[in-house]
């Protein structure tokens, strides 16, 4: 049964105790897979596979054929489906098209250029899950940013299942998407193809795309050798709610989150004793109703969380602490509370909007920071596959203004080098007498 806190009787640092620290032999698993692919490329994904996935392969990427083949067939079996993921797709696009940024230029002081471009990166590697679950909404979440940022190749790996095939969903959603190739490793070894490049998997410019453990602790791991979007900790969901909530309709959202992985937190925070013990109640009901009931009742036994604070405002305080990873804020006026979070990764406003309109539909993007993070960083998006660089220009004369500014400035910090290489460039004059 979930337990309950009163808010005033924890510390800060109790209220939610996220470890994402992988422990020593995941660590040693890790750094020995990733050596594994650098120095046996393709066979080792295709050992892996077999070991891991029980999918016997001859080769790791996904024919067109095979591509086509389980498209056709998901249209055929399940067409609303296709009609559904085209929709969420549009939605998705749309709402990452307003995060392209403009390039600036300034040119406001005689003879000084100075602005800032931005450049997308070339190739992009995403990573799919596919162990309990397949996730074609992670596709579209993690690839249409990508292709809206510009980027030149984007790369899927996902596993495949018993059999060689990979999911349908995930193939039709990589359709849609319009992902460039996809490949069938995942866990560790595919972070390490991703990263270091295989005889068929090219190297990439930085991964992106939630994991487990193994996965997670690989991305950390070849970090620096490429860009990671972030080291994802296990799914969160934090519902702020009045007394005036429906407890039937919070236990269903709490649920929604801890029916991804025994390791997920759901977490209630509310300024009722009555819709806590409500809510609480209503969680033994529909937690056995679930398929997957056995990954709740672990989700919410040992990580979830009932939190009753004495007003809405030491309520927000707690939201702020913990920065989840989903906000949801159900309220009767959420809009007045809105600009009081501070931490959070995507925020669901009212009572009438389930975290699940996000994961799958709405447009703003599911790949979000956990474990506390939203205190420090952003859900994926367009920023994520684009670099900025500054560009500078100035005239001589511009520069002649300055100089002596400039050398004045480098002399301070011992750095006499950086000050010669601006005078330099005025000694024929100064020796002339040409300059005053």
């Amino acid at each position: 049964m979930i337990r309950l806190y009163d808010f005033d009787e924890v510390k800060p640092e109790e209220i939610l105790n996220r470890d994402i620290r992988a422990e020593a032999d995941v660590e040693a698993t890790v750094d020995a897979i990733i050596a594994d692919v650098r120095a046996r490329g393709d066979a080792a994904l295709i050992d892996y596979a077999a070991k891991f996935d029980h999918a016997e392969l001859t080769s790791v990427q996904v024919t067109q054929q095979e591509i086509d083949e389980a498209f056709a067939e998901l249209e055929a079996e399940d067409p609303e489906f296709i009609t559904t993921l085209k929709m969420a797709a549009e939605n998705i696009r749309h709402f990452h098209e307003q995060q392209i940024h403009k390039n600036f230029v300034l040119t406001d002081k005689p003879g000084v250029v100075l602005g800032q471009k931005y450049t997308p990166i070339q190739r992009a590697g995403v990573y799919v899950p596919g162990g309990t679950a397949a996730y074609p909404s992670t596709v579209l979440m993690d690839v249409i940013p990508a292709k809206v940022a510009g980027v030149r190749q984007i790369v899927m790996t996902t596993p495949a299942g018993p059999g060689g095939k990979v999911n349908a969903g995930i193939l039709a959603a990589a359709v849609i998407a319009g992902i460039d190739k996809i490949f069938k490793t995942g866990g560790a070894q595919a972070v390490a193809a991703l990263a270091y490049g295989t005889e068929s998997v090219p190297a990439v410019d930085k991964i992106v795309g939630p994991g487990n453990i193994y996965v997670a602790t690989a991305k950390r791991k070849v970090f620096g050798k490429v860009g990671i979007d972030m080291i994802a900790g296990p799914s969160e969901i934090l519902v702020l709610a009045d007394g005036g909530c429906n407890p039937a309709w919070v236990a269903a959202d709490l649920l929604s989150q801890a029916e991804h992985d025994k390791l997920a937190t759901p977490v209630l925070v509310t300024d009722s004793w009555d819709l806590a013990r409500a809510v609480q109640a209503e969680l033994e009901v529909q937690i056995p109703q679930l398929p997957r009931a056995a990954i709740a009742r672990a989700s919410v036994d040992t990580n979830g969380k009932i939190i009753v604070t004495d007003d809405m405002n030491k309520a927000i305080e707690a939201v702020n602490i913990i920065a989840p990873e989903h906000l949801e804020i159900c309220v009767d006026d959420p809009f007045a509370v809105l600009n009081r979070v501070e931490n959070a990764g995507s925020i669901f406003l009212g009572k009438n909007v389930p975290e699940a309109l996000g994961d799958y539909f709405a447009g703003p993007n599911h790949t979000l920071p956990t474990s506390g993070t939203a205190r420090f960083s952003s859900p994926l998006g367009v920023d994520d596959f684009v670099k900025k660089s500054s560009f500078i220009y100035y005239t001589r004369e511009a520069l002649g203004q300055v100089e002596q500014r400039i050398a004045n400035f480098a002399e301070h910090e011992g750095l006499h080098a950086h000050a010669k290489s601006v005078t330099i460039r005025f000694e024929d004059e100064e020796a002339g007498g040409q300059r005053g």
